[in-house]
């Protein structure tokens, strides 16, 4: 009855309006100006309390980090190939000369998508120091994929960052986009500027994203074991820890996780040509599904760690264990304020490149004989390290053996509560493995493209950037004598 009385008739206030004005004079068309002027005036109050808020906010985490975390499926151009494995199984007859594939020209065109696959990000800040962490269902990631997103941050306005691009190495997932003649005609196809813009645009807009999210931020590291889902390549001893970042807001609010772990992305054979991030793929999709938070996958040093089975059974109920795993970390965790974040680069210069033919065709090969790779590989690379808080982490270029990254790790511990490798990170130069399996004979032998001392030269330089993230002098240095320190830090 209410409502229909005051649908039906004008209320008293309508009425003295009316009697002022009439329905259409000049009292009815002043009335309006009044409310369009207080309409304006209300919009402004609350854009400039909205500033104040974020002032407000930014003000009351002097002393704290700031992170915030978004994901987002990957932009794929159909036909895109798929990368990870050279075998016949994934490429065309013959080249595409004729032009019949829009992306694809030595491997086959990918025939849909088995899962999804994403780009998810991680943005901290403290003062004037920020970290941009971008992990993406890709078999790798070049130099020049992370300086075209740099430029695309740089001209959307985001401020200077240091930024991290990890790749999870799946090997089903997209190619096409790696400016490498070598890559694209072993595992990636040849760079289609399509393809990398669509990808580097996926990875700009989630870093975006994640970086308008920004909150005061509570931080937890936590440590624990693996199921036995891996296997060693050379017979050595592996790494089964995984390491769970837990961000929360200061309400306890899940914010993001970085779960890191040393598993290759070969679950699925070379005849899938359906795109897929894999097992570490399906495992942190499940991870948000439960969470309700952005899962950073992070590879590890995991030159020479296979995964225990294969297909596409088994790789769902790796995913499971693994994210159950997982899953059980985050529970555990217990985060608290963190008030320090610290960044720092060194520059490393590498041994010439080269392919060692022993290592690739066999012991009967004498060891001098090496095809020289100069001109198509860079003779140094960078490495980034972060602290937070007590929780540290280095980028490495490649695919590290789990013996040095271990050495890392230790060393790292004497340092940090927790330390790990972000390996796949910024660039890719192949493999980097102890002297001794350097000179063997197979697969991670013949992508050791550095030769037997670049592995120590990157475990060292590692090292090194911990003990300078934590302020310590660094008592002794085990540097070959093949590693080139002079362009130095920043």
């Amino acid at each position: 009855m209410e409502a229909a009385s005051v649908l039906g008739r004008r209320v008293p206030a309508q009425e003295q309006r009316r009697a002022v004005g009439g329905d259409g004079g000049a009292g009815c068309r002043l009335v309006r100006g009044e409310v369009t002027v207080r309409a304006i005036f209300l919009g402004v109050v609350l854009a400039v309390a909205s500033v104040a808020n974020i002032a407000t906010a930014a003000e009351r985490c002097v002393d704290c980090v700031t992170a915030g975390a978004a994901s987002s499926p990957l932009t794929i151009p159909p036909g895109t190939p798929l990368a990870g494995y050279g075998n016949p199984k994934r490429r065309l007859l013959f080249p595409d000369v004729l032009g019949q594939h829009p992306h694809a020209f030595w491997f086959a065109p990918s025939a849909g998508a088995q899962d999804s696959l994403a780009a998810r990000a991680l943005v901290l800040e403290s003062g004037t120091t920020r970290v941009a962490w971008v992990t993406l269902d890709l078999i790798a990631i070049d130099r020049a994929f992370t300086r075209a997103l740099q430029e695309r941050l740089a001209a959307a306005g985001v401020p200077a960052t240091t930024l991290i691009v990890s790749a999870s190495h799946t090997h089903s997932g997209p190619g096409a986009f790696l400016d490498s003649g070598l890559m694209s005609v072993v595992a990636s196809d040849r760079l289609d500027s399509a393809v990398r813009e669509a990808l580097v645009e996926s990875a700009a807009a989630v870093i975006r994203q994640a970086d308008g999210a920004r909150v005061p931020a509570l931080v937890a590291t936590m440590s624990l074991a693996a199921p036995p889902v891996t296997l060693s390549r050379l017979g050595r001893p592996l790494d089964s820890e995984i390491v769970v970042l837990k961000v929360t807001s200061a309400s306890g609010a899940p914010l993001a996780l970085v779960w890191n772990f040393s598993i290759h992305g070969t679950m699925l054979p070379a005849s899938n040509l359906r795109l897929s991030g894999d097992v570490m793929g399906v495992a942190s999709a499940r991870l948000e599904q439960k969470l309700g938070a952005p899962a950073l996958f992070v590879n590890g040093a995991v030159g020479d760690v296979s995964p225990a089975r294969h297909g596409e059974a088994a790789m769902r109920e790796t995913a499971d264990l693994l994210a159950a795993a997982v899953e059980a970390g985050w529970a555990r965790a217990r985060p608290a304020p963190v008030s320090t974040l610290r960044v720092m680069q060194r520059q490393v210069g590498l041994p010439a490149a080269a392919l060692s033919l022993r290592g690739c065709l066999g012991r009967w090969m004498p060891a001098f004989v090496r095809l020289p790779l100069r001109s198509a590989l860079p003779d140094e690379t960078e490495l980034v390290g972060v602290a937070l808080g007590d929780t540290s982490w280095v980028t490495i270029p490649g695919e590290l053996q789990t013996a040095l990254g271990q050495t890392i790790k230790r060393e790292g511990r004497e340092l940090f509560a927790s330390t790990f490798v972000a390996g796949l990170s910024n660039d890719y130069l192949g493999y980097f493995v102890t002297p001794i399996d350097a000179l063997r004979s197979g697969y991670v032998a013949c992508a050791t493209l550095y030769g037997p001392d670049a592995g120590a030269c990157l475990t060292d330089a590692a090292v090194d950037l911990l003990y300078r993230l934590r302020g310590r002098p660094r008592s002794v240095t085990r540097t070959p004598s093949t590693c080139d320190y002079r362009q130095g830090d920043r």
